[in-house]
This record gives structure tokens, sequence and C-alpha cells, in this order.
């Protein structure tokens, strides 16, 4: 019997053959369900980035992200390339660092040339303290607070601005501060596009709580006109996330070439145009995203044609990608312990982790995939449901993962979790948040440590009355 295996070799009679994909600069990382250094070494053991999974959770423990930094740059450099070769115009990537925040990763995407997507005031603290250039950080939410907008035009960073009441409390904002140069924004609009993914991560439609409403844009455009604090250089959209079609990508660009051609009719200088992100990845086996390439290149030439078309030069050109960077580079390695078989339904087998470190399952019944990284030759012989540590019936990782026999002390891999993984983590039922390395040439480094019962009460304050 011949099967599909994750490493893209196959399965011939219960072996594995180890093949390293790493050296092949063409494979686009999100169509791949594991790190592109993912392969079998000689202890029938995975290995990533050069350093054998099992070592790497008997030096750090378990659960452990396992990122992989040839993966990540190769990504990074396959969207920075892309719009280099396919848009004569200048062209900004950012890392859209919601997916997954942190000193490490800000600055591996800084060093290829990103520039860094921030949500939040924490986000934007941790750009700056990697080294990014604020130049090259653009700041979202839909309420942020006046202490993040103050801290935004302090660094110096751009303001992407989402709604009136933002708008207004920025013009005072920067009005009372005096600030010698204008503070830049741009203007996140609704384009009322659809696509075909979870109803919680699509943002383009109208119903959506982003962005300013299209219906509004004469009297947006020209409030903003009259605003000589505020140096307005662009407009964004964004239609979600995980999306493999690339018509809504198309549509998106129409739309926003001509609302660029209608500021220009205001007076507006706009010289930039944000994209967004959204394209996905391959979770499993029948997932069929398109490339980092093919993406970059769709969108480069329908900006191309729609301003040549409506007469207009070519702005700079930004997107913001997030999930296709990071989630296939970064793995999570799990013990497995406790078993339950209930006969004629179902076996569940538990891990030392969970809706803690992985919440996407139950918050958005997303789909894994899973390998035995401690034998990774052993044939598949039994179909069970991997189940978290946490006191939640819901709390599943994996329902029917096709796995080999397992005994407590192996060590499950779950695929393509670098995104939305440490970033949504919790503490829930007081655990603590796993640890992260990066690995690389056979070496892994810290990346962030694992948390204390110490670090869990840490904020914790408990009144003299309350003492026993």
């Amino acid at each position: 019997m011949v099967s599909t295996h994750p490493l893209g070799v196959q399965h011939v009679g219960g072996q594995y053959l180890p093949q390293n994909r790493s050296t092949n600069a063409n494979l686009s990382p999100n169509q791949e369900m594991l790190p592109l250094t993912a392969k079998v070494n000689g202890n029938d053991c995975l290995e990533i980035g050069g350093c054998d999974v099992t070592t790497l959770v008997q030096q750090f423990g378990s659960p452990l992200y396992i990122l992989d930094e040839t993966t990540l740059r190769l990504a990074c450099q396959q969207y920075r390339d892309a719009f280099q070769k396919y848009y004569p115009g200048a062209s900004q990537v950012l890392y859209a660092s919601k997916a997954w925040n942190c000193l490490a990763i800000c600055a591996i995407a800084a060093s290829e040339g990103l520039g860094i997507d921030v949500a939040s005031g924490g986000e934007l603290y941790t750009a700056l303290q990697a080294g990014v250039s604020p130049e090259k950080i653009y700041l979202h939410n839909n309420n942020k607070s006046r202490a993040e907008l103050i801290l935004a035009i302090e660094s110096g960073c751009t303001i992407v601005v989402d709604n009136w009441y933002e708008l207004k409390t920025l013009v005072e904002i920067v009005e009372e501060r005096e600030k010698s140069h204008p503070t830049r924004i741009m203007l996140r609009l609704t384009p009322g596009i659809e696509c075909h993914t979870h109803e919680y991560i699509r943002t383009g439609q109208l119903d959506s709580k982003f962005g300013f409403d299209p219906n509004q844009l004469e009297e947006l455009f020209t409030f903003i006109s009259k605003q000589s604090a505020l140096n307005c250089v662009g407009l964004h959209a964004h239609i979600g996330s995980q999306i493999f079609e690339r018509q809504p990508h198309r549509d998106l660009a129409v739309v926003m070439v001509q609302w660029f051609k209608q500021a220009t009719q205001h007076g507006l200088q706009l010289t930039e145009l944000n994209v967004g992100g959204g394209l996905g990845i391959r979770y499993v086996e029948s997932d069929d995203p398109p490339s980092i390439t093919e993406w970059v290149k769709a969108i480069c030439e329908v900006i191309q044609e729609t301003c040549a078309s409506e007469n207009l030069p070519l702005p700079k050109l930004l997107a913001e990608p997030g999930r296709s960077l990071i989630a296939t580079a970064c793995v999570t390695a799990y013990t497995i312990g406790s078993s339950k078989v209930i006969p004629g339904i179902r076996t569940y087998v538990a891990v030392d982790g969970g809706m803690s470190d992985n919440p996407r399952p139950i918050t958005y019944q997303s789909v894994y995939r899973s390998v035995v990284a401690n034998r990774i030759s052993a044939p598949i012989t039994q179909t069970v449901t991997i189940a978290g540590k946490h006191c939640e019936s819901g709390d599943i990782l994996i329902k029917n993962a096709q796995l080999p026999e397992i005994k407590p002390g192996d060590i499950l891999v779950v695929m393509g979790t670098g995104a939305y993984n440490y970033s949504m983590a919790s503490n829930y039922n007081r655990l603590a948040r796993p640890a992260a390395v990066v690995v690389g040439n056979g070496e892994a480094n810290l990346i962030l440590r694992r948390e204390t019962y110490e670090d869990l009460i840490q904020q914790d304050c408990l009144p003299e009355r309350l003492k026993v």
C-alpha cells in the first residue's frame, strides 16, 4: 500500500524515505504542511532545522513550539522578491504580527526587509524593542486607546485610522501636542467583498466591525483634506484570512484603485495602497492555496491594469501577510499521556497541552495534521482523537487523527502551528504557556521562555484582610 506522507515522500511498506526539501527555493512554504527543513534522521525521528525533535523536548520540555528559521526567511524572501519582480513601482511587505508577535520573529522579518503590521500598543512596543524602524511599522485596530495613539505618534509609525471616533480623537491629540510635522495616517475602508472562509476571520464584507463605510467617502475625504496636522498617505482594506481564491483579491484591488482616484479628486496627495493579506496555507492534504508568488503576481497585475485604465500613477504597494509567512514554519511538540478506549465509538489520546496553547480548534473548528516524531516510519494502524488536558469536553486538538500504535511518552508533533497559536495562548486552568525555540543549522535557541508557576501569580494581589 502506498500513501502520502506530510514530509512529501511516499509511505511504502511502512518505511519513510528522508528527503531534505529546504534546498529547493522554488517551494512555497504556505503550500507545505511541515517546515521545509523537516526530514527523517537516522534514528527514525523527525528532524527540523537540523535538530532532532525528541532531543528538543528532552532539553526544553513540552509542549514546545519549534520555529524553523529557514522556512520563515524563505517565505519573507518570496514575498519581497515577487513584489520587486512583478511590480515596477515601490512596494513594501509588512508582517502581520498579530499572527505571532515576539522580539525574535519581528527581528527576523525586519532583517529580511519587511515592515511590521501591529494591532495594539503591546505589539507596537515589541516591534520597536526588536529594533524595527518606525517608518516600517503600521498600527491597526478598530478601537485604539489614547495611550496607543500617543505611543504611535511619538514613535513615528503610521496609524491606520479605522473610524470617525478614532479620527477625531487623533486630531485632538495631534493638535494638543503641537507636533512640528504632520502625523502619517492611512484610512481603512470596508470594501464589501466576501470570500469563502470562516465567518470570524472575514473582514471585508460590509457587515464588519472594521473600517469606514464606503458610502461616507465624500464626507471622509473632505474632512481629511482640511486637517493640516494629519498627512494622509494612503488607503487600506483587508478581506479576511485563510483565503485560497484569487478573484476576491483582484476585486479588492480594482475597488481600491477607484477609491484612490476619488481621494485625489478631493486634493489628497495619496501615495500608498495597502491591499491587506489573507493568503491561506495548507493545513491538511486537501487544502490547495496559491503559492506566495502566484498571489503576489495576481495582485500586482490587477493594480497595474486598473491604474492604467484610470490614468493614475502607480502607488507604493503594500501587503500585510501573516499566516502564510509564519504558520507552516512552526510545529508544536507534545508528550502523549493517558488514553481512553470507548468500544465502537472512539479512542481518546491525551497530550500535555491543548486549548491553552492552540485555541483555534475550539474557536474556529480548525483542523490539523500530526505525526509521531519519535517513530516516523511506524505504519499507520489506528484512528484516534487527540484531546487536550484542560477541564473542557471541547478541548480537542484533532479529531480522527491517523496514527501508528502509540504509547505514553511518545512525542506527537502537530503541524502548521505558527499562526495564532502562541499569540492566542492563555493560562486557562492555570497552565503555564509553553516555551518556543528557533532552530537552524543544527542549533536551537530559546525565543520564549516557558512560564513558571511563579509567573502565573506574579500579577496576583492578595489583600491583607484575605490572608489566612
